[in-house]
């Protein structure tokens, strides 16, 4: 029997939105369904007071690629935004990700040479700790990063974000969470090494409702409520979603961490700065 859609999709996040709009213009029949009350997934914009919020954590569109850039700006225009975060620990400034400029906020470093002895020097310092207590490979997530890049840029860059997000310390997270630390030995606050980056004029939303023009849609929809109906109607199925629910927890829940997003409207024009 001939199924209504060639394609089912679930979840109309930017992969999901995507998927649906190429197969659409190959004259694919898709439609796509997702739980939630609006299109995009995790880069869907609220407008408050004119700003475009980013509902679920900011989100930098960045690619190498010249093909996805012109595509994506086919649809929606994007801005030239360059994301150069700065991390304020007890009331100092500092760049990141690592380049010259932290290093010279953080030890009045000068040049690459003296930056990179600093590093080395405290690297060597962790590797003798490790020895006095008889380890030869670090054992946690606290000595592997030390071993990376010292003891200075573990505490104040990396311990306090690292606890934060994973809520549990770190030393008592396996060292293979971090394999390697970018660093630079230039004067480039970009955190992104990828030709082309910014973010849609007006919201990722546009984005979206561009990239899902003419393929049927269905919110506040649960594939779960009734899986065999949603299983009979495609061909194939895209599925988006969380994958031990897929399964239906058969080898038992993944640990999944989120973020609680708290909002303030303050009469300023800016806040950072």
């Amino acid at each position: 029997m001939d199924k209504q859609y060639d394609y089912l999709i679930v979840g109309a996040g930017i992969y999901g939105a995507t998927f649906a709009c190429m197969a659409h213009r190959q004259g694919k029949r898709c439609l796509i369904i997702d739980k939630r009350n609006h299109l995009g997934g995790n880069i869907y914009c609220e407008n408050i007071d004119g700003i475009n919020v980013h509902k679920y954590g900011a989100h930098i569109f960045h690619t190498s690629n010249k093909q996805v850039w012109d595509f994506v700006n086919s649809i929606v225009e994007f801005n030239r935004y360059t994301n150069s975060p700065i991390a304020n620990y007890k009331g100092k400034q500092y760049n990141l990700p690592f380049n010259m400029n932290t290093f010279y906020q953080m030890w009045g470093v000068l040049t690459p040479a003296e930056a990179q002895a600093k590093i080395e020097e405290q690297r060597q310092e962790a590797l003798e700790r490790m020895k006095a207590d008889g380890v030869t490979e670090p054992r946690n997530l606290e000595e592997q990063a030390q071993l990376l890049i010292g003891k200075d840029i573990y505490e104040i860059l990396i311990k306090g974000y690292t606890e934060k997000q994973w809520g549990r310390k770190c030393s008592e997270l396996p060292a293979f969470i971090i394999k390697r630390l970018p660093v630079r030995f230039v004067h480039d606050n970009n955190y992104f090494n990828d030709r082309f980056q910014g973010i849609p004029m007006g919201g990722f939303n546009k984005l979206i409702d561009g990239m899902l023009e003419g393929v049927d849609i269905k919110l506040n929809t649960d594939f779960f409520d009734d899986r065999q109906h949603w299983e009979q109607i495609a061909d194939k199925i895209l599925y988006t979603g969380k994958l031990d629910e897929y399964y239906d927890y058969r080898f038992g829940k993944l640990e999944y961490r989120t973020v609680r997003f708290e909002e303030e409207i303050l009469d300023m024009p800016k806040l950072p700065g």
